[in-house]
């Protein structure tokens, strides 16, 4: 476990640089970047694994860190079961933290996968304008490179605060250790990453489907000077996404997301991560992880729909909260299709009656095998980032106009009152279950007060919180409530700089 981040960061090295010295021999058998990065296909091979750790990330980690660690949902307890007291502790706001590090598995796999995308990454630009190729094609590949290096980056700095900044390859046990850069040298990278990106990439109407788009650059790039509140800069580049005329909303919320076959990228879609039911190993399961348990197979076919269901046994994740469900308005067309309710007849609640994230069940072919893409950002907040960018800014007339685009098809009327909070609010229950809760929290000021008062709700009526009749959260829940994650103490022991 030890050596992981030596083996993510040298993942690129096994493509590794040679000098320019003539007399430098590189084996011929041996695969390296002189061997192997050649010719424009294998620059795209090496994009395409760039990629491929989002799945993983949104699959199995981001709603963990990014919804369940905040007051949107919890998880089911299961006494049958036991408890799963990794998944626990990030819920509870009780991960065990000494020294500024921490064992939990979900943080270091984090981490890793995000320090996977920087590797892979690293390796394309330090190598791309080597080889002789079409412009376009080159620009468009190092524009995607240089977007995922500033989202992994963008992840890592608002989950941790202070991480290594690595820009180029590591080809050795010495380079992997760096010094924690501080949050602004972090974000000047990001930003520099993104600016060049943006004129780099092609829009969504002539990209592949799929890939990032420069309205995607854009959207990343506005979400990062709105966490820094330079709410100019944010609203230039999100009113090119609006007169860009290359998204719109759906008119139906239950249209917008994809099921496991089909509307995948549709017209609201400026970025989300590609899943592909089936055997070919792109598949995802994340609606699985989400269930409250146990549930019959009965139960899984009612809202999976599936040919082969089977039962799922252990502690459901990520269940709507009380708090989530008495956030939406009455009226609210986007509470019915967000979240459903299924009867568990093996619960050991009295009330068996479960909340679950409904906007990603789809009907799908095989147990456990789903290619519902995740959204991570759709048109519709890029109207709500321009609303708050514009708000903050003194102009609340046009602010209210864009929330208002988002609230009418929600089939609700204009919003009344203070309009910072009726963005945030907006924000919670057109977002919910997307993975925007936490870092919004924090962003705003808000994190500390709200999960304090969440934590006291929890632990006051434990039943509402789905713990069955006697039951009762941790004696240590709600105890380490902190803005960023602690470090993994894996990686740290290979650092002297953590």
């Amino acid at each position: 476990m030890k050596k992981t981040i030596i083996i993510t960061l040298l993942v690129g090295s096994m493509l590794s640089s040679c000098n320019d010295d003539f007399l430098t021999v590189v084996p011929e058998t041996q695969l390296s970047s002189a061997t192997f990065f050649t010719k424009e296909a294998d620059f795209q091979q090496a994009v395409n694994a760039a990629y491929v750790p989002l799945r993983t990330i949104f699959n199995d980690r981001a709603w963990l860190l990014g919804e369940m660690h905040s007051d949107n949902t919890y998880y089911a307890r299961n006494p049958l079961f036991g408890a799963t007291e990794q998944q626990e502790d990030i819920a509870d706001f009780a991960i065990p933290t000494a020294n500024g590090v921490t064992s939990n598995t979900h943080v270091l796999n984090q981490y890793r996968q995000d320090y996977l995308i920087i590797a892979r990454t690293n390796q394309v630009l330090s190598t791309i304008d080597n080889v002789d190729f079409a412009a376009e094609s080159k620009n468009n590949l190092k524009g995607q490179a240089m977007f995922l290096r500033a989202f992994a980056y963008f992840e890592l700095v608002r989950y941790f605060g202070k991480v290594p900044l690595h820009l180029t390859p590591v080809t050795n046990r010495e380079e992997a250790a760096l010094p924690l850069a501080s949050e602004e040298e972090i974000y000047v990278q990001i930003v520099k990453d993104l600016t060049e990106a943006i004129p780099m990439l092609l829009p969504k109407s002539k990209q592949e489907a799929g890939r990032v788009t420069s309205g995607a650059a854009r959207t990343l790039l506005a979400n990062v000077y709105i966490n820094q509140k330079k709410w100019a800069e944010a609203e230039t580049l999100l009113r090119e996404v609006v007169t860009s005329n290359e998204y719109s909303l759906i008119p139906n919320y239950a249209d917008v997301f994809s099921t496991s076959t089909s509307n995948k990228n549709n017209m609201e879609s400026v970025f989300e991560v590609q899943f592909l039911e089936g055997s070919a190993g792109l598949n995802g399961n994340f609606i699985y992880q989400f269930m409250p348990r146990p549930m019959a197979m009965p139960e899984v076919a009612s809202i999976m729909g599936t040919s082969n269901p089977q039962p799922l046994d252990a502690e459901g994740n990520n269940i709507p909260t009380p708090d989530i469900i008495n956030a939406y308005e009455p009226g609210d067309t986007r509470k019915d299709v967000s979240i459903g309710y299924i009867t568990l007849s093996g619960s050991a609640r009295s009330n068996k009656v479960y909340p679950y994230i409904k906007k990603y069940a789809k009907p799908h072919a095989l147990h456990n095998n789903t290619g519902t893409n995740w959204p991570v950002y759709r048109y519709s907040e890029v109207l709500l980032f321009l609303a708050e960018a514009l708000n903050e800014q003194g102009k609340s007339g046009e602010a209210a106009t864009f929330l208002n685009q988002v609230r009418s098809r929600a089939g609700l009327g204009e919003a009344q009152g203070d309009l910072r909070e009726a963005i945030y609010q907006e924000r919670r229950v057109e977002l919910a279950f997307e993975n925007k809760r936490w870092f919004d929290l924090v962003r705003t000021g808000r994190a500390i007060d709200v999960i304090t008062a969440y934590g006291q709700r929890v632990k006051a009526d434990p039943v509402a919180y789905y713990y069955p009749e006697g039951s009762q959260p941790r004696s240590h829940a709600f105890s380490n409530i902190t803005l960023f994650y602690a470090l993994p103490a894996d990686e740290a022991a290979l650092s002297p700089y953590f």
